[in-house]
C-alpha cells in the first residue's frame, strides 16, 4: 500500500510538472513568435499570408507544446522502463529475457515507419489547416462583399471542399496509426505467450521458480500500457516535427529591414528630408523599377505634394521614408543622416505616416488616437482630434472618447476613420508628416477644413502630401508629378497649370464637370 501511494503521488507530480513545463514552453514560444512578427520586414509580410502566420502561431505552436507533455515525457518513461527491466530480466534468465524483449525491435521498426508516414501526413494537414484559416479570415474580412453578391453558397462550397480534403487526410492518418498500433500489440502478446510457454515448461521442470516467472510476467504487464501508448507518442512526435519545422521557419527568419551594427539614434536638428537619386524595385513583383532617379528636398514649414496615375510610385515614396523598405540605389537622408544608418525606433518616431487605408484597433477612440503616445493627456488627444475635424463627431458619441470603435473601426464611416488616423499621426508630434492619400474618403468641404487646420498645426513641420484629388495640393510649395516611377514635372500649382503638361491635363480631367473648388479664404470655418 505504501509503494502504491508513493507511486500515485509521483505519477500525479509528474503529470502536473509535465503540463506546467509544456505550458511555460508554449508561453515562451508564443511570445517569441509574436515578437518576431513585429520585427519581420514588410517584404516578408508581402509574401506570406496573415492566415498562414495565424495558423503557425496557434495550431503549429500547440503541436509543439503538446509534444512536451504527451510525447517527450512518455518517451523518457518508456526508455527507462525498458532499460531497467531488460537489465533485470537478462540477469535472471537470458533466454526468457530475450523472449520477453523480443517484441521491442519490431515495435521500434514499426514506430519508425509510422513516424515517417505520419510526418508526411502532418505536413500536408498543417498546410491544409493554414489554407482553411486563410479562407475563413478572408471570408470574415470580406463578409459584406460576400453578402452583397449573394455568394454565401459559393464560399461555403469552397470551404467545404478544403474541409473534406483535410478530413480525408485525417482519416488516412488515423488508419496508419491504428494499423501500426495493432501490429505492435500483436507482437507484444506473441512475446508474452512465448514467455508463458517457455517459462511454464521450465517451472514444471523445476529449473525456474514460480516467483521468477511471475517477475517476468509482471514486467510485461507493466509494459502493456506504454506499448499501447507508442502510437500516441509517435503521432505526437510526428506532429511536433512538422509543426516545429513550420514554426521555426518563422522564428529563424531574419528581418531584411533592421538596425545595422552600431546604428545610432537619429539626431534631429532642423528636420530636412532629402531624396537623392533614389531607385527602388520590389523584390519579385515587377520587371521594371517602382522608382527611378527620385530627387527632392522637403524642409520644415514647407509642403511638397505628389500626384500621378495609379502605380506611378507615389505610395512607394511614402513607405521608403520610415524605412519600411530599403532603397535599391541612392539614399534618403533626414538632417543629413542616411535613414539606413540610424535606429528604426528613432526614425519612425520622427516620421508620421498616415495612409489611405485607415486601420483602427477595437478599442476606445482615445486609445486609437493616442496609440503612438499611450501616456499622452486627454487634452492633447482632443486637440489632435479637433485639428483633424473629428472632435465634434466624437463629442456626440455615447461615451465620447471612451467609445469603442469596433473591429477595424466598423462603427465609423470611411471619412471618420481617416480623420481619426490623421489625429493619431498628429499626437506623436513628428518632425515629418506624410499623408498618403489620407483624405480620399473625406468630402471636399470637410477636406478644406482639415487642410486649413493642418496648415496651422504643421506650420513648423516638413509635410509630404500624396493625393489623387489635385485640389488638395493647390497650397503646396512644390508639386511633383510622377509617371512610371519618374518625376516628369515639378513646380507650384500655378506654374504647372501654365505649362500645360501632365498636371494640367489631370486638372482639366478632374474639373471638367465639377464646380470650382473654393479657395481657402472662401471656406467658412
Amino acid at each position: 500500500m505504501a509503494a502504491c501511494a508513493v507511486r500515485g503521488a509521483l505519477t500525479g507530480l509528474q503529470g502536473y510538472l509535465g503540463e506546467n513545463l509544456a505550458h511555460r514552453v508554449g508561453y515562451d514560444l508564443r511570445l517569441a513568435f509574436y515578437e518576431k512578427l513585429q520585427r519581420l520586414s514588410f517584404g516578408y509580410h508581402d509574401k506570406v499570408h496573415s492566415g498562414d502566420l495565424i495558423a503557425r502561431g496557434m495550431l503549429d505552436l500547440e503541436g509543439v507544446r503538446v509534444y512536451l507533455e504527451s510525447g517527450l515525457l512518455r518517451i523518457v518513461t518508456l526508455v527507462l522502463l525498458v532499460g531497467a527491466g531488460a537489465w533485470r530480466l537478462l540477469g535472471v534468465d537470458v533466454l526468457l529475457g530475450c523472449l520477453a524483449l523480443g517484441f521491442v525491435p519490431f515495435v521500434v521498426w514499426r514506430a519508425g515507419r509510422m513516424a515517417m508516414l505520419l510526418r508526411l501526413s502532418w505536413d500536408r494537414l498543417q498546410s491544409m489547416m493554414s489554407d482553411l484559416t486563410l479562407r475563413m479570415e478572408e471570408n470574415l474580412q470580406g463578409v459584406r462583399v460576400v453578402r452583397a453578391f449573394a455568394s454565401k453558397a459559393f464560399e461555403l462550397t469552397r470551404f467545404d471542399a478544403l474541409s473534406q480534403a483535410a478530413l480525408a487526410l485525417s482519416n488516412r492518418r488515423i488508419t496508419y496509426r491504428m494499423q501500426s498500433v495493432t501490429a505492435m500489440n500483436v507482437a507484444y502478446h506473441v512475446a508474452m505467450g512465448a514467455v508463458l510457454w517457455v517459462g511454464g515448461r521450465r517451472v514444471a521442470a523445476g529449473t525456474l521458480t514460480v516467483g521468477q516467472l511471475t517477475e517476468f510476467l509482471t514486467f510485461m504487464t507493466l509494459l502493456q500500457l506504454p506499448v499501447r501508448q507508442v502510437g500516441m507518442i509517435v503521432n505526437s512526435s510526428a506532429r511536433a516535427a512538422s509543426s516545429g519545422a513550420r514554426l521555426f521557419e518563422v522564428l529563424d527568419s531574419e528581418p531584411e529591414i533592421r538596425d545595422r551594427p552600431g546604428a545610432a539614434d537619429l539626431a534631429l536638428t532642423q528636420g530636412v528630408l532629402r531624396f537623392e537619386s533614389v531607385d527602388f524595385a520590389y523584390a519579385g513583383r515587377e520587371t521594371r523599377p517602382a522608382l527611378t532617379g527620385i530627387s527632392f528636398e522637403l524642409r520644415p514649414g514647407r509642403t511638397v505634394g505628389i500626384v500621378g496615375a495609379p502605380g506611378s510610385g507615389k505610395s512607394t515614396i511614402a513607405q521608403l521614408i520610415p524605412r519600411f523598405y530599403d532603397v535599391t540605389a541612392g539614399r534618403i537622408t533626414l538632417d543629413g543622416q542616411d535613414v539606413r544608418h540610424v535606429t528604426l525606433q528613432s526614425l519612425r518616431g520622427a516620421v508620421a505616416l498616415v495612409q489611405q487605408e485607415s486601420f483602427l484597433f477595437d478599442t476606445s477612440v482615445h486609445h486609437n488616437v493616442a496609440y503612438a503616445e499611450p501616456a499622452t493627456s486627454a487634452d492633447r488627444v482632443v486637440a489632435a482630434a479637433t485639428t483633424a475635424q473629428i472632435h465634434d463627431h466624437v463629442d456626440r458619441l455615447p461615451a465620447r472618447y471612451d467609445t469603442r470603435v469596433g473591429e477595424r473601426g466598423v462603427a465609423l464611416s470611411g471619412g471618420q476613420r481617416q480623420r481619426l488616423s490623421i489625429a493619431r499621426g498628429l499626437v506623436a508630434d513628428p518632425a515629418v508628416l506624410v499623408f498618403d492619400d489620407a483624405t480620399s474618403a473625406i468630402d471636399a468641404a470637410t477636406e478644406q477644413h482639415v487642410r486649413r487646420s493642418l496648415q496651422q498645426a504643421a506650420a513648423s513641420k516638413a509635410t509630404l502630401i500624396i493625393a489623387h484629388r489635385l485640389s488638395s495640393l493647390r497650397h503646396a510649395d512644390e508639386i511633383l508629378v510622377l509617371d512610371a516611377g519618374r518625376i516628369v514635372e515639378r513646380g507650384t500649382h500655378a506654374t504647372l497649370l501654365a505649362r500645360g503638361g501632365h498636371y494640367a491635363d489631370l486638372w482639366a480631367l478632374q474639373h471638367r464637370h465639377s464646380a470650382p473648388v473654393p479657395a481657402d479664404d472662401e471656406v467658412v470655418a
